[in-house]
C-alpha cells in the first residue's frame, strides 16, 4: 500500500509537470502586441521662438486651430511644441504639463481634467505628456 501511494504521488507530480509544460507551450504561441521601438534620443537644439505654424505638421482634425510637433520622446514621455488655440477638452489617458515659451506659468493637467488654450490669440507652449497621448484621446467639452 505504501508503494501504491508513492506511485500515485509520483504519477500526480508527473501529470502536473506535463500540464504545466503544455500550458507554457500554448501561452508562448500567443502573439504578443507589436510595439514600435522608441527612436533613440538625439542631441538637438531648436529655437522655438523662430518656429511658425507653417513649420509644424497639419493640425489634428479634432483641434483644427492647433498645430503641434513632437520635439523628443524619452522613454514614456513626449515633449512637443504647439502653436494655436484649443477648445475645452480632456485627455483620459495622459498627464500633460504645459510650459509657455515666454517666461510665465507652469501648468500640470492630470488625466480627465478640463482645460483649453485660449489666451486672446494663438498661444505657444511646450507640452510634456506622459504616457504619450493617443491622437484620438481628445474629449471635447461644452
Amino acid at each position: 500500500m505504501l508503494c501504491e501511494a508513492r506511485f500515485m504521488t509520483q504519477l500526480r507530480t508527473f501529470v502536473m509537470l506535463a500540464l504545466a509544460f503544455a500550458a507554457g507551450v500554448l501561452v508562448s504561441r500567443i502573439p504578443a502586441t507589436a510595439r514600435a521601438a522608441t527612436a533613440p534620443v538625439v542631441a538637438t537644439s531648436i529655437d522655438l521662438n523662430q518656429l511658425t505654424p507653417a513649420d509644424l505638421p497639419t493640425a489634428n482634425p479634432l483641434l483644427p486651430n492647433l498645430r503641434s510637433k513632437v520635439l523628443a520622446q524619452v522613454d514614456s514621455t513626449v515633449f512637443s511644441y504647439a502653436i494655436g488655440s484649443a477648445p475645452k477638452h480632456t485627455h483620459a489617458g495622459t498627464t500633460e504639463v504645459q510650459l509657455p515659451v515666454s517666461p510665465g506659468t507652469f501648468i500640470v493637467i492630470p488625466p480627465n481634467t478640463a482645460h483649453s488654450g485660449f489666451t486672446g490669440g494663438p498661444f505657444r507652449l511646450v507640452a510634456v505628456k506622459t504616457p504619450p497621448q493617443d491622437p484620438s484621446d481628445y474629449h471635447m467639452l461644452p
